[in-house]
């Protein structure tokens, strides 16, 4: 029985051609080798099974080759070659970081940089995972690393390039390698597949790709697994099985009820989900990707954005037809929302349950209209005249009716029994049980007609502004109209005139003062100390202790709508008027204050005058 080689051993590249996806890498690897222009330490970084080492250990092997071809490749002949084809070569040493770390390892490295090649023309150190080094180690391989011999070559590896030492990163040259894409690892998949004689579905091998997350050689121990699995034929089904991949018709099932507002179709295709294994959150992870599949696709700039096959390119751009952007673009905020709150939801199956019902009460606000507010509809300008029956109100007797609108602007409502908008403003301050109705604002629009018997509604929208029914009026003209209303409410406020007597005012001005000491205890007090008095109708003239009290706007505003309100009369002018005090000496040196005390207790000056005390006295 024949040892069996993985595929990522048995297929791993052996020249820059054959490197997956670094075009720009190898390509730059070349031109330094022709111009002879080879530095003397390079690092290679980037994510796993990307080809780091394998261009190192390319790299190493052509520069050593004693007959490169034309194309800067090895000959794989001479003795050079052979001996590391057979991993014999004693020009090329590769060193495990990972556990070579310490400082013993790397004095012994130097020690044996000091000898010189005895086959080819370079020694190539190769470090993988030179993170792992320890600070100490890194430090004892400075010196040589900046001035090795002529003849020594060091290219290091590593996943993490932010662990090691700047001192260390600026003795490099320094390549990025970056994630394989899926389109570059699908077809290196079909020709290993070719290779080995395995019948592999595209579909199949794109799913493999995707689960690699850019990694070559994660995608070929996959293939290997799949191989297993499968045998010979690899088929889509077989590897959404083995792999526990959700299957895509699911989520383009899942959008469609969504457009058509199915509900129960929704709950029923999530349980059939939840019941074959899959977590809700793999589910939630997987319907944000094909949302943002359909909005990719949208656009046709944007369509190459889309790693998928070609088959199913066609499907994303099919259904995305149908999504309007709005619509996708707010559901992908309901699913990111329901994400972020999964972990902390105690019933997560609800959670993502309600999730997709926001998405499909959202469709049906946007798609699928009800009836009710369907009299509003948007139309394009140069849409022919159409003959509508709008619907009469009760009480109006109607022969053979018919309504002809021309439609000229994009929002038309055919429906017009009521051609005025009545807006009802509140009034801003609360009155007297007697005061007047509150205003009106009434939008009446120029061009408008309905007629009984042979009933006709005329609507030229070029002349006269949009008339909407009861029921679909816009909020924002409403809205308009109140502003509009409270502007002229305010103009020409009510006069309010009702005579009151000065008991009518102390009781008025007591209730405010008890209301407002929970809004401002020091505003209160202030007018709480004095009572108010009436001088003629209108007139009310009251003392504070200062007059800073007029800057506190709010109160004073409060004030005034009481005082109106309770006393029925808006035309009173308040009067402050500022309390004299009378003037008090102040007794600042020590004798004042014994000459204050004195007149209080005269017995201080006998006892002055016979203790004989002077002084500051």
């Amino acid at each position: 029985m024949e040892n069996f080689v993985v595929s990522a051993r048995k297929y791993r590249p052996i020249t820059f051609d054959t490197v997956v996806g670094q075009g720009s890498i190898t390509n730059t690897l070349k031109n330094a080798i022709r111009n002879n222009t080879l530095a003397q330490a390079f690092l290679f970084c980037g994510p796993r099974g990307v080809g780091k080492t394998t261009c190192a250990r390319i790299m190493a092997k052509t520069i050593n080759c004693l007959h490169p071809t034309e194309n800067l490749e090895a000959c794989n002949e001479c003795e050079s070659c052979r001996a590391f084809n057979n991993n014999a070569s004693f020009n090329i040493y590769e060193l495990d970081a990972a556990s070579n770390n310490s400082v013993e390892d790397i004095r012994s490295l130097v020690d044996q940089v000091r000898i010189p090649p005895q086959i080819g023309q370079y020694k190539v150190y190769i470090i993988d995972e030179v993170h792992m080094l320890s600070a100490a180690a890194f430090n004892a391989f400075l010196k040589t690393l900046e001035e090795p011999p002529a003849y020594a070559k060091f290219i290091l590896a590593t996943t993490e390039k932010h662990k090691i030492i700047p001192t260390i990163l600026s003795r490099c040259q320094i390549f990025d390698f970056k994630r394989i894409t899926v389109d570059d690892i699908a077809k290196h998949l079909a020709f290993v597949a070719q290779s080995e004689g395995v019948s592999a579905e595209p579909e199949a091998l794109n799913i493999i790709a995707q689960k690699a997350d850019g990694a070559l050689r994660d995608a070929l121990s996959i293939f290997d697994q799949m191989v297993s699995f499968s045998g010979k034929n690899i088929t889509y089904k077989d590897v959404i099985d083995n792999l526990n991949v959700l299957d895509y018709d699911y989520y383009f099932q899942i959008v469609d009820h969504i457009l058509h507002g199915n509900t129960s179709d929704i709950l029923l295709i999530l349980n059939d989900i939840i019941s074959k294994g899959f977590e809700p959150q793999h589910f939630i992870n997987g319907l944000g990707n094909h949302l943002r599949s359909l909005m990719v696709c949208k656009d046709p700039i944007t369509v190459q954005l889309l790693e998928v096959s070609e088959q199913l390119r066609q499907r994303y751009l099919a259904q995305s037809q149908a999504c309007p952007m709005p619509f996708l673009i707010r559901a992908l905020e309901i699913n990111n929302k329901c994400d972020i709150d999964y972990r902390a939801a105690n019933n997560k199956r609800l959670h993502l349950e309600i999730a997709l019902l926001k998405m499909c009460a959202l469709c049906s606000q946007a798609l699928n209209m009800p009836t009710t507010q369907a009299q509003s509809v948007q139309m394009p300008q140069n849409r022919p005249a159409q003959n509508v029956n709008p619907t009469v109100p009760s009480g109006v007797s109607t022969g053979s009716t018919s309504a002809t609108t021309k439609i000229p602007e994009p929002l038309v409502t055919t429906k017009a029994p009521e051609p005025t908008i009545t807006a009802k403003v509140p009034e801003p301050v609360e009155g007297p049980t007697n005061k007047p109705t509150p205003q009106q604002s009434t939008i009446q629009p120029q061009a408008a007609s309905v007629s009984t018997g042979s009933t006709s509604a005329t609507t030229a929208t070029s002349a006269a502004p949009v008339v909407r029914p009861r029921g679909t009026t816009s909020s924002i003209s409403i809205n308009k109209a109140m502003q509009q209303a409270g502007q002229k409410a305010e103009e020409k406020e009510e006069t309010w005139d009702t005579p009151f007597t000065q008991e009518q005012l102390t009781a008025a001005w007591a209730d405010f003062v008890n209301r407002y000491k929970n809004v401002s205890p020091n505003f209160a007090a202030a007018l709480g100390k004095y009572t108010p008095k009436l001088m003629g109708s209108a007139e009310i003239h009251f003392s504070v202790d200062n007059l800073l009290f007029e800057h506190d706007t709010e109160g004073m505003t409060a004030l005034k709508h009481h005082l109106k309100n309770s006393l029925h009369n808006n035309q009173y002018q308040l009067k402050p008027e500022l309390m004299e005090r009378p003037a008090e000496i102040e007794a600042y040196t020590d004798k004042d204050k014994f000459e204050k005390m004195v007149e209080e207790r005269p017995y201080l000056r006998t006892l002055q005058t016979e203790l004989k005390l002077e002084g500051d006295l």
